[in-house]
């Protein structure tokens, strides 16, 4: 089979086509013939190994010191269940999927082993499969965070970074729970947020959120521009602020932060949950959650996708078709 294999850290360029052997599953396994896969800030962050600081020491503990521990990036999937597993009786041949593994990664692949009972679900009928393969990320992280921020309906939410993948997942997930929704991106992406339901937005290269007067009962940041120290005074009394993308030093202090204050911050690696995936699956089949394609690159240009991903101006998500 092809897959995209890196052996060292770098510039995209390090990613390389290669044919690896057809993997087979175990007896409590499906294997995925894999239709699509995605780009995310995540796998640019491990590609390149830049990592918010102080966490560089972790990052070469965690992801290798001079070659990648894991030398296949890609943390989403969509496709087709190719074989089961002998103790396999959830799934079946032929079932359209999508999958998350995570901080496994591994999904730069043409087929993929996953096991039954992991974070894998049906494909919902109303995505295609690249639609499809952009549902995990960006919505799992938003799930978890606004689960440990105790999101409520009627809460008044500011969600700073809305137009990445993260960004526009949390903007209409935050808009399903019955939140006020404001949306913080650049002046190109003003309509886009809208677009998918926040209920204002504001261009940050003309107006500083912090300093409109403005309190919200949860602020998510997703660029890592907005700790405490800049953001504390923009949070309601009891408010939270949910830093997906922190520095080692502002997770650290988090926990002080929030004994000390009266408001909340929350940081710390996304717990993933099946149940999440499930959940994303049935709000896509309503129609209430979408994720947003910028643009789709094929598998062989996977360095290409990387290097716009690199600039940092993607507008949701990137995807990769495959095959």
């Amino acid at each position: 089979m092809k897959a995209i294999v890196y052996e060292g850290f770098g510039a995209p360029d390090v990613l390389q086509l290669k044919e690896l052997p057809k993997p087979t599953p175990k007896d409590d396994e499906v294997l995925i013939r894999v239709r699509a896969t995605t780009v995310t800030a995540g796998d640019w962050r491990v590609r390149s190994r830049q990592l918010p600081r102080g966490f560089g020491l972790v990052g070469r503990l965690v992801l290798g010191s001079s070659r990648p521990r894991q030398p296949i990036l890609g943390t989403e999937l969509a496709g087709d269940i190719e074989a089961i597993g002998t103790g396999v009786s959830t799934f079946k041949v032929g079932d359209p999927v999508f999958a998350f593994s995570g901080t496994k990664m591994g999904c730069y692949v043409e087929y993929k082993c996953m096991p039954a009972n992991g974070l894998l679900a049906l494909k919902p009928a109303t995505l295609g499969y690249e639609e499809a393969a952009a549902l995990s990320f960006g919505g799992t992280t938003a799930l978890d965070f606004f689960r440990r921020g105790q999101l409520q309906k009627g809460d008044k939410v500011l969600i700073n970074g809305a137009s990445g993948g993260v960004g526009t997942a949390a903007v209409q997930l935050a808009k399903h729970f019955g939140a006020e929704v404001t949306a913080v991106c650049s002046t190109v992406n003003l309509d886009l947020v809208k677009s998918i339901g926040a209920d204002k937005a504001i261009d940050y290269t003309q107006e500083d959120f912090t300093r409109n007067g403005e309190a919200y009962d949860i602020i998510l940041d997703t660029a890592g521009t907005a700790p405490f120290s800049r953001c504390g005074d923009s949070l309601k009394d009891g408010g939270r602020l949910l830093l997906v993308l922190a520095t080692l030093k502002d997770t650290l202090s988090a926990p002080w932060q929030s004994l000390t204050t009266g408001k909340k911050v929350i940081a710390g690696p996304v717990k993933e949950r099946a149940e999440d995936l499930r959940l994303l699956a049935r709000l896509a089949e309503a129609g209430e959650f979408k994720p947003v394609i910028d643009r789709r690159y094929p598998f062989e240009r996977m360095a290409d996708a990387h290097r716009y991903v690199d600039a940092g101006h993607k507008k949701g998500n990137v995807v990769i078709t495959v095959g």
